[in-house]
């Protein structure tokens, strides 16, 4: 199979960038008092982020058949696993600095670095991935439920269990991203991505329409874009807000 850029992989890894972005620009305005918005209850923003977490991590899941299909070896990846690692740590302590009292300890970065890890080991379960992915998202829905059934559960919800996912509240973070529901989401892509591979290639290995171009080129460079958009975003809004302000 071929060994190059997907651009058609990497441009729905760009819109998914483009739109956490927007996402970010809409979240940075209201941290600086331009708009007025509750990103943390409002059905607009709240499904929003929820559905793009779901395409970004749609989409590694895609790209790890695509690398399981080409044979990428353990150096290669772990190499790729520790840039994402690395950023993570970046990223709580960032966080840290803006929200002291609700910073990122395991946030998207956080999720992807050991979901890769569970996906690339479970690479060969094939159809097996589609149950799993809806076990996945099925105990996170019912941790609620089972947490008000059997309080003895609460343990799940500190430190060092609440990465889990399996929580009867979200602790108080800007950003969880938790193994359960989200690693379902991520086999879900690598098995949508192993069926593409296998039955209808082309989906993946087509041409690129030409608009798309920059899309692909945001998707190639998602982690350094990642890590640089919010840094700048509220740099620039810092320093608008303190001259007009």
């Amino acid at each position: 199979m071929p060994t190059g850029r997907y651009d058609r992989l990497d441009a729905l890894r760009g819109a998914a960038i483009a739109w956490m972005t927007a996402y970010h620009f809409g979240f940075d305005l209201n941290f600086f008092g331009w708009i007025r918005q509750d990103f943390y209850r409002d059905p607009v923003w709240t499904w929003q982020r929820t559905a793009i977490v779901s395409l970004f991590l749609f989409c590694a899941g895609l790209s790890q058949a695509v690398a399981h299909a080409q044979g990428q070896r353990w150096p290669r990846f772990w190499r790729r696993w520790a840039q994402i690692a690395g950023c993570a740590l970046l990223v709580t302590a960032g966080s840290w600095l803006m929200f002291p009292r609700s910073y990122i300890f395991f946030g998207v970065l956080h999720g992807i670095a050991v979901m890769l890890v569970v996906v690339r080991l479970t690479a060969g379960w094939g159809r097996w991935l589609w149950p799993a992915g809806a076990i996945a998202i099925g105990l996170a829905l019912a941790a609620p439920v089972a947490h008000a059934s059997w309080p003895a559960l609460g343990f799940l919800d500190r430190p060092p269990f609440h990465w889990l996912g399996l929580v009867g509240r979200k602790p108080i973070t800007e950003d969880y991203v938790p193994v359960f529901p989200w690693l379902g989401v991520m086999w879900w892509g690598m098995a949508a991505g192993q069926w593409l591979l296998a039955n209808r290639p082309q989906v993946l290995q087509g041409a690129l329409a030409p608009q798309a171009g920059a899309l692909a080129w945001m998707g190639r460079w998602s982690l350094s874009w990642y890590m640089l958009h919010q840094p700048v975003m509220i740099g620039v809004l810092a320093a608008v807000t303190a001259v007009l302000r």
